[in-house]
């Protein structure tokens, strides 16, 4: 099923070279574009649109105030965070704010198409200049000598394979081809695995078996 996308750009060059660059791409619809956050607000609110190309550095509202406020109106929403930035602080606001990817300009624009593919399947994607930030801030909480963690939330065998290989940025479908099962029986383990773990997503469960090496 193809999905809407939200550009959200305030340089009218990269947002046009965005455009043209998913123009053609087969799992996208609609295209819708912005160039601050407010217009990228009123533009969320009367559309359905089901991934957003989110800008940090834009006018007025910044994109981690745009990426708030557009994840409180839909939580299903995907946001890929485009930026030239790889601040700490900007990095762990951006996740906090709801983003479900944060990647770098200098990205690949091929690469990128996958990478948002990749998103609107359910996968979460770190830009690898930044993943050490990432893994720094989710490694704070010391384990347990005994490492009983995987005990404490009782997750099966198949579980927890299947949620090491969430923390490395695999999609529900690529899951099921890796492990040559069903997309259907892959979907109802995440379920059960967000359950055990006590998290809204994939992206919460990713970086709880970070935090405390649940895998």
């Amino acid at each position: 099923m193809k999905k809407n996308l939200l550009i959200v750009e305030d340089h009218e060059l990269t947002r046009f070279g965005l455009k043209t660059t998913f123009e053609d791409v087969d799992y996208i619809g609609t295209m819708y574009e912005a160039s601050c956050a407010e217009d990228a607000i009123e533009i969320f609110k009367n559309n359905e649109i089901d991934l957003v190309i989110m800008d940090l550095g834009l006018p007025n509202m910044n994109g981690i105030e745009a990426t708030k406020a557009i994840h409180s109106m839909n939580k299903d929403v995907k946001i890929i965070i485009l930026t030239s930035h790889n601040d700490e602080k900007e990095v762990l606001n951006s996740l906090k704010a709801g983003a479900n990817a944060y990647c770098s300009k200098e990205i690949n624009l091929q690469r990128l198409v996958q990478v948002v593919q990749s998103v609107a399947d359910g996968a979460a994607w770190f830009d690898p200049s930044i993943a050490h930030i990432v893994l720094q801030a989710t490694s704070n909480t010391k384990v347990d000598s005994d490492r009983t963690a995987y005990k404490n939330y009782d997750l099966t065998a198949r579980e927890a394979q299947i949620l090491k290989l969430m923390t490395e940025g695999y999609s529900n479908m690529e899951i099921a081809q890796h492990l040559v099962i069903s997309i259907n029986t892959t979907k109802a383990h995440v379920a059960s695995i967000l359950q055990k773990l006590q998290v809204d997503d994939r992206l919460q469960a990713a970086l709880k078996a970070l935090k405390y090496q649940i895998v």
